[in-house]
């Protein structure tokens, strides 16, 4: 049990400081340190920071994906698949916004261009599984034609948005984003905003 285990405990340490810290602000050092084990052992399973970093993102990927797939072989209409897939991937990245922050932008800066590369790649398929979700529903005639492809960056971007300027929203209120009831309250304010908004783009004019 001790190498999965301790693989286990540096995934969860790396992602913990690349959370606080930023990519750049983590070494194998630290995340030796917080995981409890040794460097060799990183190198042994990961290569460098580069490949702790891909398999931390490869692991959150993944897991999205599970549910997306879960989600997309329900037998229910492609309006509740879609509303389901909002309210995952809403709930997912407000629950660790300093790593998506830190994810995002490793992406639009494209400092380190090849592992931006995979980055975008890791995540490709899961934007390909919720694109058959809403083109399902085109072809059965449950939505109306829309431009798919906008249509996920607009639920995408408007999730990032208010994860990575929370300020937008809560700007005059007395709501904190840091605070975890707050929070709460701006997840499910979101999802409701976002389900108003596909619901009425979607539905066929009659």
């Amino acid at each position: 049990m001790e190498k999965p285990d301790k693989r286990t405990s540096i995934l969860i340490a790396a992602q913990k400081l690349f959370s606080e810290l930023g990519y750049e602000g983590t070494s194998t050092r630290q995340i030796a340190k917080e995981s409890g084990a040794n460097m060799s052992m990183i190198n042994y399973y990961f290569g460098s920071k580069e490949g702790v970093f891909l398999e931390v993102i490869n692991e959150r990927v993944q897991g999205f994906k599970a549910q997306l797939v879960s989600i997309s072989e329900d037998q229910c209409l492609p309006l509740e698949k879609l509303i389901k897939v909002i309210e995952g991937y809403t709930r997912r990245i407000l629950s660790d916004i300093p790593f998506h922050k830190m994810m995002y932008r490793e992406i639009s800066l494209a400092q380190r261009p090849e592992m931006c590369l995979r980055l975008k790649d890791a995540m490709s398929g899961n934007m390909q599984v919720i694109e058959t979700i809403i083109n399902s529903g085109i072809a059965d005639g449950t939505f109306k034609s829309i431009d798919t492809r906008m249509l996920i960056a607009t639920i995408m971007g408007t999730i990032s948005s208010v994860a990575t300027m929370p300020s937008k929203i809560t700007q005059g209120s007395i709501l904190d984003i840091t605070i975890p009831k707050d929070k709460e309250i701006l997840t499910d304010r979101l999802i409701a905003h976002l389900k108003d908004l596909v619901t009425t783009y979607l539905t066929p004019q009659k």
